[in-house]
């Protein structure tokens, strides 16, 4: 199902790469239908996410919700009759132009594995809806146009403005937003939490598709809002990696197993390993055994910790399996559910007790039971 969605998306690209093969005069005259277009592929995207793919992801289906409303506000500001009529389009282009960087963002970081707080997500929606609201301010405050009238070039309707003093905020935003994806994609990089360098490319160019295109529309006055387009090239990418890494498992970076070899038992062990037992008295072997036990529960502990630590690096279908054994699920009720082989789930098996640090099934069930003991209690 996913390369069928792969390959319906390949062929979307053509034909909009095929209608926009015309002179530059033509273009600018049906500047219109090119909104058409792009709010059309725009829509098919977001249909074929939610039909096509079993497994969703929140940040993607905004991410493409997002790219649908920022081509639908263009669209309709470019058909606009009135100032009003514009005024509201505008607005609606700013919704899906400020929360479409945030998804992008959250995107990015959780495909290089960054950990973060449950708390930040809150946050940057806050911070966003803010943006967005003096974004959508004009008409009713001057803090964002300091006024603003209608125009028509080429039959298209364009608002005139003049900035205001909180214009820059939005060019702010982004350019965080920008930065803070170009370090994470640079920090998952370096500290190998993507497994391909191709990987990395792929997440850079979405990124620097959009910075390029931003900085263009910036120091080039053009009549069409060439970020529609590069709105749904990034998402393309963005969309492809993932599709490529759940299809072949490896959303995952490699991790570092801890050391669970205690160095004080090791000693114990070759302190007393030449000595005859009949030689160490009952006071003796009692407190080698309260060491060893000691040794063994912080060992338990150390691997506890290793275990609750890593449960965010399992990818999507990882984690639905985890929770599937979690809930007594056999290995035939969890095939069937999930639609997978066996031997799909033994690679799955491989890779979540790889992560975790655990051997077995058992092992991972009876560490799990003790992690959720602990956070009820």
């Amino acid at each position: 199902m996913k390369k069928k969605f792969i390959g319906i998306i390949g062929l979307l690209i053509m034909l909009f790469a095929f209608s926009g093969c015309s002179r530059i005069g033509d273009k600018t005259a049906s500047l219109t239908v090119v909104y058409i277009v792009t709010s059309v592929l725009a829509l098919i995207m977001l249909a074929g996410y939610c039909f096509m793919i079993r497994k969703k992801d929140p940040w993607f289906l905004l991410l493409f919700s997002a790219v649908f409303v920022v081509n639908i506000g263009y669209l309709t500001l470019a058909i606009s009759a009135t100032l009003e009529e514009a005024l509201l389009a505008n607005r609606i282009a700013y919704l899906g132009s400020v929360f479409l960087p945030l998804s992008m963002f959250m995107i990015i970081i959780n495909t290089c594995k960054i950990r973060y707080k449950k708390w930040l997500p809150a946050l940057l929606l806050t911070i966003s809806t803010f943006v967005f609201l003096v974004a959508a301010s004009p008409g009713y405050l001057d803090i964002y146009y300091k006024s603003v009238t209608l125009t028509t070039i080429n039959g298209v309707t364009v608002l005139d403005k003049v900035y205001g003093p909180w214009h820059s905020l939005y060019l702010y935003y982004l350019l965080i937003y920008f930065s803070a994806m170009i370090i994470a994609i640079i920090q998952a990089v370096i500290s190998k939490k993507i497994e391909s360098s191709i990987h990395a490319v792929i997440l850079a160019i979405a990124v620097f598709v959009n910075i390029g295109v931003w900085l263009l529309e910036q120091l080039v006055k053009i009549d069409f809002e060439i970020l529609s387009v590069s709105y749904i090239v990034s998402e393309l990418f963005l969309l492809g990696l993932y599709l490529l890494l759940q299809e072949n498992g490896v959303l995952s970076s490699l991790t570092i197993k801890p050391d669970l070899k205690n160095t004080n038992d090791t000693n114990s062990e070759s302190e007393t390993e030449d000595i005859p037992e009949s030689t160490i008295s009952s006071d003796e072997t009692q407190s080698k055994t309260n060491i060893q036990s000691v040794n063994t529960e912080e060992q338990f502990r150390i691997k506890c910790e290793y275990f609750s630590s890593k449960l965010c690096t399992l990818t999507p279908t990882e984690r639905e399996i985890y929770l599937l054994y979690l809930k007594g699920k056999s290995t035939k009720e969890i095939m069937a559910e999930l639609g997978i082989k066996e031997n799909t789930l033994k690679y799955h098996n491989k890779n979540i007790y790889s992560k975790l640090g655990v051997s077995s099934r058992k092992e991972l069930l009876k560490i799990a039971t003790v992690i959720n003991t602990t956070a009820k209690v």
